[in-house]
């Protein structure tokens, strides 16, 4: 009877020591990682990136393909937003004073404000080729067209007030990122208030 709980005895501990050495190499390298990923300094452009992907941006501002699996990203106009040349159903008063209306690309939208269409994001003069960092800043910041002071304010679905809520060095590093897109000549239309729908 004596063996049988020295062995039972022996076995707990045995267990309770595996147990023991696991949860130290499990906290230790959790450690290692934490601290590699705090010594890594990302690059600006590939920080960027990696936010206009995890945040949406594409969502809207990047015009919409139909393929065998469905809806995607057209590549070739990666960021350049509404599509100048596209042509939009008619705008139903009645309609827009209970739904939100996207096109099937999502670069456009009519609502109780009107119609507002996605900027081009991409370094050509027709996006935001000639923004300084500051204007992107007070865009995103201040939720103004252009990022320019006394302007118009940003119009529905762009979620301003959230992404202004992004560090500074955020919306920097997405800044670089766009500045390091290929240009796509694109004119986005302006916004179309209620009344001249």
């Amino acid at each position: 009877m004596k063996t049988n709980y020295f062995v039972a005895a022996t076995f707990a501990v045995l267990c309770i020591t595996m147990y023991a050495c696991n949860s130290t190499n499990k906290e230790k390298k959790e450690a290692e990682n934490y601290e590699t990923i705090e010594e890594v300094t990302p690059d600006p452009i590939k920080r960027g990136e990696q936010l206009v992907n995890a945040i949406g941006c594409h969502d809207c501002h990047t015009p919409k393909k139909f393929t065998e699996h469905g809806i995607a990203l057209n590549t070739d106009l990666l960021l350049s937003g509404h599509p100048a040349d596209e042509e939009l159903a008619e705008y139903d008063p009645k309609t827009a004073q209970s739904y939100i209306l996207f096109t099937m690309g999502l670069t456009a939208v009519k609502g109780p404000w009107g119609t507002s269409f996605a900027a081009n994001l991409t370094p050509d003069d027709s996006g935001i080729g000639t923004w300084s960092e500051d204007q992107f800043l007070t865009a995103i910041k201040k939720g103004l067209y252009k990022g320019i002071e006394g302007s118009r304010p940003l119009l529905p679905p762009m979620p301003w007030e959230s992404y202004r809520n992004l560090p500074d060095e955020d919306l920097k590093a997405i800044f670089a990122y766009l500045k390091s897109i290929p240009p796509v000549n694109n004119t986005v239309p302006a916004a179309l208030p209620p009344q001249m729908q």
